[in-house]
């Protein structure tokens, strides 16, 4: 028997999808703590931020449905964890999710085309900083793909009235055999 094909495909962001990215992210920033963000960026902010990244070359993907490919489900980009030189193989990961989509494989199909890449890429290192250490659906995410929790800054944020962590947790890519 044939092995059943994904019903997600991992693809490129493109511009086109930016009213869905934006979406899903104003979904987590008014209603979660996993980003420490008040008000939504609009579409034009959201768009200057993928612009950055992806004229830079690095990574923002979408997860659609195999079956209308215009559907954007998720998204995941990753950037360099600092702007200084010393950081060039150290890259953070941010993946978000539409409400319907969670709890389906959209994330963790993100995150494993976010590594390959990077690793594609000659990143080393890998962080995720990831709001709210109650976050439990991100922290088990990351430690599925071989993140491990290599910190926790207490009470760096404040949001709907509460103190909030953040949890830093960390993968070592290895790098590709030289051929």
């Amino acid at each position: 028997m044939a092995p059943h094909p994904s019903p997600l495909i991992i693809r490129p962001c493109f511009q086109q999808d930016l009213e869905y990215v934006q979406l899903i992210y104003a979904h987590h920033v008014l209603t979660g703590t996993g980003t420490f963000e008040i008000e939504p960026p609009s579409l034009e902010e959201m768009t200057a931020r993928w612009g950055k990244i992806v004229e830079r070359g690095w990574p923002f993907f979408v997860a659609s449905p195999s079956s209308d490919l215009s559907r954007v489900l998720g998204f995941a980009y990753a950037q360099p964890f600092r702007d200084r030189e010393a950081y060039a193989k150290t890259f953070e990961v941010s993946i978000y999710v539409g409400p319907t989509t969670q709890r389906q494989g959209a994330g963790a199909l993100l995150l494993k085309e976010l590594l390959t890449t990077l690793r594609s890429d000659g990143v080393r290192e890998v962080l995720a900083v990831i709001g709210d250490s109650a976050n439990a659906a991100s922290f088990g995410l990351h430690r599925k793909l071989g993140f491990e929790h290599v910190g926790t800054m207490k009470n760096v944020g404040e949001k709907f009235g509460r103190l909030l962590d953040v949890i830093v947790m960390q993968r070592t890519l290895p790098p590709l055999p030289k051929s």
